[in-house]
């Protein structure tokens, strides 16, 4: 059950069922200034759906969804997995190459482009990507060989097919807890799992709420949290598809804003804000961050600033992604909360042991929330997944006497670039293609407004003149503009041990 409502049936499930049950005129979605009821959301993501079975969609294909903060990513994102099949969230701000290679990986056999990233899509080798079969524009444009969304909007509807637990509902592209970017498999069990895990967070979005939702729905705080948790409260969510702070406080203040999530980056920006009026967040009730560890003087600055009491979690893709809460409760500033009810949590020393009281330890999560593994990487499964269905984060943790969980390192590498994980690994692997390049190492630095950046390490090939700005727009030709180094030194040689083991904390 989800507030007082069950979307699972005789053993099957859909999550498209989470607008199912709310008031026809309760206003679901605002985006571009539009406000979208649950009753005219229903009928067009039954539509939307009618218009993919046509053009051959079903059960298991993969849909890839370049779409930005709107109402066509929402209609499009239920559209697909009411249908059976696999919505895969990417950046549409991506280079045709990262877009390119992501597509491949999942084998997509239809593409909804918004016109944000057409020019990406129209630099997209098609060869390389070859079982897209039917390419979705969701605006009127000349897209070649696309068919327009408005034209799916007037498709007969069909039911929605109702699936399997374990069916997959989404893949989401994750840089996991070691290597490069890949798929994880996210059920339609695992994601409804967590939305009921959150209702037992002691302060929660519920109807009647107003949500500001800038955080991008290709990440799954976006998607599961912000979109999923909104939308099966019964909510309405304001869609953002860029964050200023200025225009942002506008919007708080004439939406009445209730909930607010960011990650990081948002707060401190408008903790920075000197123009901000003391009021600005009178209207909200609950503010929330996660994503990446929020800095403690920043917390202090916005609540004596502002009044606002942020609440911080803690959560992964692989779990659906939240673990840990302090919605609700006493503020202990520095810590993650405590865990949601549902699943399991232990801390495990190096030994593989529980760890002692106090002592830190690796978070490991158990629970129906947990991912099936990454898309055809058995062995990068297995290293993340033990064979009694823990999930090993990688995140290192302590806890106190009352529960409250303290992030306090991470056992690998891991970048988090305004709330989204970057491993040097891939940075380092473009940057290494360069012709000019002999070897590259990469590590993640603290910034003032994304709360890390990549930095790189560069030893030039002989007789090769190279420069830093060539490099960053080398690597932004490859991948996400988060991902890019902000930074560049050349150096004459990188550290490494006497097995050539790169040591990253060498590099400063």
């Amino acid at each position: 059950m989800l507030g007082g409502w069950s979307i699972r049936s005789g053993g099957t499930v859909n999550l498209a069922h989470l607008i199912d049950d709310h008031d026809a005129d309760r206003v679901a979605l605002i985006s571009r200034g539009r406000e979208t009821t649950y009753g005219a959301l229903r009928e067009q993501v039954g539509n939307v759906r009618g218009g993919l079975a046509a053009q051959g969609i079903g059960a298991g294909d993969r849909v890839a969804l370049l779409c930005g903060n709107g109402r066509y990513f929402v209609v499009s994102y239920l559209a697909t997995i009411g249908l059976g099949a696999v919505a895969v969230p990417l950046n549409p701000s991506s280079p045709a190459p990262e877009i390119e290679r992501e597509l491949a990986t999942v084998s997509a056999k239809a593409v909804i482009v918004e016109p944000a990233a057409r020019h990406a899509w129209l630099a997209v080798d098609r060869a390389a990507v070859p079982s897209v079969a039917t390419v979705v524009a969701t605006e009127d444009d000349d897209l070649p060989g696309a068919v327009s969304l408005t034209s799916l909007l007037e498709s007969a509807p069909v039911d929605i097919v109702e699936v399997d637990e374990q069916h997959l509902a989404v893949l989401m592209f994750t840089s996991g807890t070691a290597g490069s970017p890949r798929a994880a498999m996210l059920s339609h069990g695992n994601l409804l799992a967590n939305l009921e895990q959150g209702e037992s967070a002691s302060a929660r979005i519920d109807a009647g709420d107003v949500v500001y939702g800038v955080l991008p729905m290709f990440h799954i705080f976006g998607l599961n949290v912000v979109l999923g948790l909104s939308l099966a409260r019964g909510a309405t969510v304001v869609l953002v598809q860029r964050f200023d702070p200025s225009t942002a406080l506008d919007t708080i203040r004439d939406r009445h804003v209730t909930v607010l999530p960011g990650a990081p980056p948002l707060w401190l920006a408008f903790s920075h804000f000197d123009d901000a009026p003391a009021d600005s967040f009178a209207s909200v009730r609950l503010a929330l961050t996660g994503a990446a560890k929020m800095p403690e003087e920043a917390m202090r600055h916005l609540t004596d600033r502002f009044g606002l009491e942020i609440s911080e979690g803690y959560g992964l893709t692989e779990a659906s992604p939240v673990v840990t809460s302090s919605a609700g409760m006493p503020c202990k500033i520095g810590s993650v909360g405590k865990v949601l009810r549902g699943m399991e949590v232990r801390l495990v020393d190096e030994a593989g042991e529980d760890a002692l009281h106090g002592d830190p330890g690796e978070i490991w999560v158990r629970g129906p929330n947990v991912f099936q593994g990454y898309l055809d990487e058995p062995g990068q499964t297995a290293r993340v997944l033990t064979a009694d269905g823990w999930l090993r984060t990688g995140d290192i943790a302590t806890v106190d006497d009352d529960g409250y969980l303290y992030l306090v390192d991470r056992a690998k590498d891991l970048i988090i670039v305004s709330g989204f994980n970057v491993y040097p690994a891939e940075v380092e692997e473009v940057l290494a293609d360069h012709p000019g390049v002999a070897e590259v190492g990469v590590i993640g630095v603290p910034h003032p407004h994304s709360g890390e950046a990549v930095k790189a390490f560069v030893v030039a090939r002989p007789g090769t003149h190279l420069d830093e700005e060539q490099l960053i727009s080398w690597v932004g030709d490859h991948l996400a503009r988060y991902k890019c180094p902000t930074k560049v030194l050349f150096v004459d040689q990188l550290p490494r041990n006497v097995s050539g083991k790169l040591l990253r904390r060498e590099l400063i």
